[in-house]
């Protein structure tokens, strides 16, 4: 999933900003449904000057439109075409003169082979006619993106005050353990709509928000187990040597207590995308068009009882096995370093 993230631009189908090509006329269709499309280029200049690393990373801002048609034709200059699901509509066939700049000087055969093709949907569209698949792929990015940011916030605040406090003690230590106990007492969904709300609506605001509510529990780990290291002969010796605060707790004391920081560190990323997840159901995580896995449960729960249930369940599977890697890496990483010995 790492991968697809990283190249999500180069494996998706619809390779524009969001894969955000929309095609009404499509809606909702079934996984493996392919169609007809005409594409008409753009004329703009913005994409000839958008670098081939921006187009890797975030996709062209400048795509070709493209219209799904039941049947096209050519008589003399013009291109005539069915627009999808109009075969019944009386007079519904629209035109392109072949005279235009898109096609000048080509003939039938070429315009059929460079802005005619059959597109397949392996996942089928969404409500509004985008490729599934593609949506899917640059969704993975907000979850692991989230996971990353989240704990990387809650590892910085949960180490420096969990060390803080179970190197120093006394008022120090009662001080954040009683900041601790508030913050745990809160909901945690709570807390992050709150910090949500307070941010503001947005991609990074959502980040941080989640970010600041998983650091208790780093926090009262890193705190139980320096409390237990600091009283080791080695940390006696550096004291006895003259070294800083600082230097005992960051370089002698944190680097024997990183195990089962690193255990809470997996279950804290799979615990960060279903909040995510939850933030974007309820509409307060990650904006349209930006694709979410959880914005898509939301626009498509209602299917379920349409008989398009598959638009709701594809992004709820990808979540569930996300979440289970993650766990999968939590379990083995506490075997393999022996947090319990």
């Amino acid at each position: 999933m790492a991968f697809f993230a990283i190249f999500a631009y180069v494996i998706a189908p619809d390779d524009s900003k969001n894969a955000n090509q929309m095609a009404l006329s499509i809606h909702s269709k079934s996984p493996g449904f392919k169609v007809n499309t005409i594409s008409i280029p753009n004329s703009s200049k913005e994409e000839s000057r958008q670098s081939w690393l921006s187009k890797i990373f975030t996709g062209k801002k400048e795509v070709a439109q493209f219209y799904p048609v039941d049947d096209y034709s050519f008589k003399n200059d013009t291109l005539f075409y069915q627009v999808y699901g109009t075969a019944s509509v009386e007079k519904s066939k629209s035109e392109f003169l072949l005279l235009d700049e898109t096609f000048q000087g080509k003939t039938p055969q070429q315009i059929e082979e460079e802005f005619i093709e059959t597109k397949r949907y392996w996942l089928g569209t969404d409500r509004y006619g985008r490729d599934l698949l593609s949506r899917m792929l640059i969704g993975i990015r907000i979850s692991l993106s989230i996971g990353f940011v989240a704990v990387f916030i809650s590892l910085f605040i949960g180490i420096s005050l969990g060390a803080t406090a179970g190197y120093f003690g006394g008022k120090i230590d009662a001080t954040i353990m009683w900041l601790i106990n508030v913050t745990w007492s809160i909901p945690t969904l709570l807390l992050v709509i709150a910090i949500s709300l307070a941010l503001g609506k947005g991609f990074w605001q959502v980040f941080i928000a989640v970010g600041l509510t998983m650091w208790v529990e780093v926090a009262r780990i890193v705190r139980g187990q320096v409390k237990s290291v600091k009283e080791m002969q080695y940390v006696t010796a550096a004291h006895a040597l003259g070294f800083g605060h600082f230097r005992i707790i960051y370089k002698h004391i944190l680097p024997n207590v990183l195990a089962p920081v690193i255990v809470i560190s997996a279950a804290n990323f799979a615990a960060a995308i279903l909040i995510e997840s939850g933030l974007s159901f309820l509409g307060i995580g990650a904006q349209p068009p930006t694709p979410s896995w959880g914005a898509m449960i939301k626009d498509h729960y209602a299917y379920i009882v349409m008989g398009k249930a598959y638009l709701a369940i594809i992004p709820g599977v990808a979540i569930m096995s996300l979440v289970m890697a993650f766990m999968l890496i939590g379990n083995a990483l506490r075997d393999a370093l022996d947090v319990n010995e």
